[in-house]
């Protein structure tokens, strides 16, 4: 027996992650795991390519100073 798709919707709520997850699509990503992840990037990915492209220009340099600091604490 399979579940409906509103029991699998119910059942990602309650395990706080998402039914993709659920259905292995994303069994190898955190960020799909994360329903709030998830929230932000879909948010993103609404917005007009100039907001889009902005806002993932600067997640970017955050990322790479991230690495950066990253890798100087390891040395």
């Amino acid at each position: 027996m399979l579940p409906s798709i509103e029991v699998a919707k119910t059942l990602a709520r309650l395990l706080e992650t998402t039914v993709g997850y659920l259905l292995g699509e994303a069994a190898n990503s955190n960020t799909f795991k994360d329903p709030a992840m998830l929230q932000r990037l879909n948010e993103i990915s609404s917005l007009p390519e100039e907001d889009k492209r902005c806002i993932l220009y600067t997640i970017d340099s955050l990322l790479q100073n991230a690495r950066t600091k990253k890798a100087f604490a390891h040395k």
